[in-house]
């Protein structure tokens, strides 16, 4: 390890003094400064009338500064090689999987071998690599094999072929080393608001999406769902100190009063031309201040939008409060990424309701079960089962299996399911006890159509499908609404789905069907 260390440093070393030149060239101009200050040496040390002197005159000098220049250049080319050959091999050699067209190794060459040395012995910080090489791909495959020489751990499991590492730099994850496979199922069509959705899922968990088609087909065979959009405001709150209460409700007067709206919308927008302020709603804590800003963000989910905003606002702040003390922009009464009653009860990105109608026939025919059935299970499972849980917002089925497969297929933050799987799902009998009425209602669903993992290929794709792939220049925050009445419309069809498998006992067979591998299951016979 010691000369594994060495190694790297040198190597190090050298690169950063012959960056600017290609290897060959520095190989040969170290080698003629080698021959050259040989000679030199042994001609000065041969002649009789002039013999080395202590200390040495300047040609001496310089002499002697190429003949070790040289010396220690040449051994670091193999410096390298030799501490490889030291390094220990790992305790018990993992099994190699076999290779794949998506998951082939890919070894680096001779001219990255001495990056990866350095990054290995930790010359060269890992996170620097994209910096440094000014090719993401390269970077991404250089770390990767440190990676496997670091933890004596192969990952050629892990696909490395197929992704654009130069469109996540930046925006997507950082220090990439691959990409993770999950398979992506179609749903649908999902009728909804009059026209047809075919519904990307990404998913590992079987039944999931033969579950929302059998909605679906529930849903269209009764004339189809409609959605209805009630709010679209991300949110945003910083918490403020004051150096009393009584200076906390004073900000908090001047920030809620109508006649200074206008001056901190003015601000606000400054940040971008598709965040408008919509509102600010303050909240006391002694003498810390929440103040939670709500906006339109258009077609982009819109947390750094709101973000930017809340700064333009606190800086026009500071004029009028020099004494306030901004301890974070987010203090948690925004909420982002926590089930909360704020969001629940405000609203958080996108609120939406979604509703149908379905046949007694259809009950009957596609879910196998009857109204009364599906009423009186909804009542006793997701109303009075939730509330004796004690659940914020999750009065519903399984809303969050939905919203989970539907947001990592089109590329939305994973972790704002938490919130935007809130859900209440209500259902009574209607026209007589014949039919059943069904809808969710979800006041949080944070989704859009720009930025973060939508740039992403797949992602794209999967939003394309929907028809809501990028931005919409004729009506800006049209793509992103619609995307989340489907995941509404989605998350309708799932419960109707689940619910009429409850109701006919046949969960348990579903997912014996869908849901376990036969070879797994023999392999844990055997």
């Amino acid at each position: 390890m010691v000369a594994r260390r060495i190694a790297g440093r040198i190597a190090a070393a050298r690169r950063a003094l012959t960056a600017p030149l290609p290897t060959r060239i520095t190989n040969g101009l170290a080698m003629a400064s080698l021959l050259l200050s040989s000679c030199d040496l042994l001609r000065l040390c041969s002649h009789r009338d002039r013999h080395l002197s202590f200390p040495p005159g300047g040609r001496e000098f310089a002499t002697v500064v190429f003949q070790l220049g040289s010396v220690l250049y040449l051994l670091s080319l193999i410096a390298i090689p030799l501490a490889h050959s030291q390094a220990p091999p790992a305790s018990s050699p993992p099994e190699t999987p076999p290779v794949t067209p998506n998951s082939k190794p890919d070894r680096p060459d001779d001219g990255d071998e001495e990056i990866v040395a350095a990054v290995v012995s930790g010359a060269l910080p890992s996170h620097r690599l994209e910096a440094q090489l000014k090719d993401c791909r390269r970077a991404a495959r250089l770390r990767r094999e440190a990676l496997r020489r670091i933890t004596g751990r192969g990952v050629e499991g892990l696909p490395f072929d197929g992704m654009d590492y130069q469109a996540i730099l930046g925006q997507c994850c950082e220090m990439p080393v691959g990409f993770v496979q999950l398979p992506v199922g179609v749903a649908g069509p999902l009728l909804l608001d009059g026209r047809h959705y075919h519904v990307p899922m990404a998913t590992t968990e079987g039944c999931l999406v033969a579950s929302v088609n059998r909605g679906c087909r529930a849903i269209a065979a009764s004339g189809g769902a409609d959605s209805v959009l009630l709010r679209d405001a991300m949110s945003r709150a910083p918490v403020i100190k004051m150096p009393s209460a009584k200076r906390a409700a004073e900000l908090k007067m001047f920030v809620e009063a109508p006649p200074n709206f206008q001056a901190l919308a003015a601000e606000f927008n400054k940040s971008s031309r598709f965040g408008r302020l919509q509102g600010i709603q303050c909240a006391l804590a002694g003498r810390n201040l929440y103040m939670r800003f709500t906006c339109s963000t258009g077609d982009a989910m819109g947390m750094n939008m709101v973000s930017k905003g809340v700064e333009n606002v606190l800086g026009y702040l500071l004029n009028n409060f020099p004494d306030m003390d901004v301890i974070s922009i987010s203090g948690n009464y925004c909420s982002d990424k926590k089930p909360t009653a704020v969001n629940w009860i405000e609203g958080r990105g996108k609120s939406v309701v979604c509703e149908a109608t379905i046949k007694g026939s259809v009950v009957q025919s596609v879910l196998k079960t009857t109204v009364e059935k599906l009423v009186e299970l909804n009542i006793v499972k997701n109303l009075a089962g939730s509330a004796v849980a004690g659940a914020l917002g999750g009065f519903n089925a399984h809303a969050s299996n939905i919203v989970t497969a539907l947001f990592i297929a089109t590329g939305q933050d994973p972790a704002q399911n938490v919130e935007s799987s809130q859900c209440i799902t209500m259902l009574e009998a209607v026209n007589e006890g014949n039919d059943l009425h069904i809808s969710v209602t979800m006041p949080s669903i944070e989704v859009g159509t720009i930025g973060g993992g939508t740039c992403l290929a797949s992602q794209s794709a999967c939003l394309n499908l929907l028809g809501v792939k990028g931005s919409n220049h004729e009506s800006p925050g049209a793509n992103a609404k619609l995307l989340a009445t489907i995941v509404a419309g989605s998350v309708l069809a799932g419960e109707l789905s689940l619910l009429a498998a409850l109701a006919a006992g046949q969960l348990v067979k579903s997912h014996m069907k869908y849901n376990r591998s036969s070879k797994d299951v023999a392999k844990a016979a055997s």
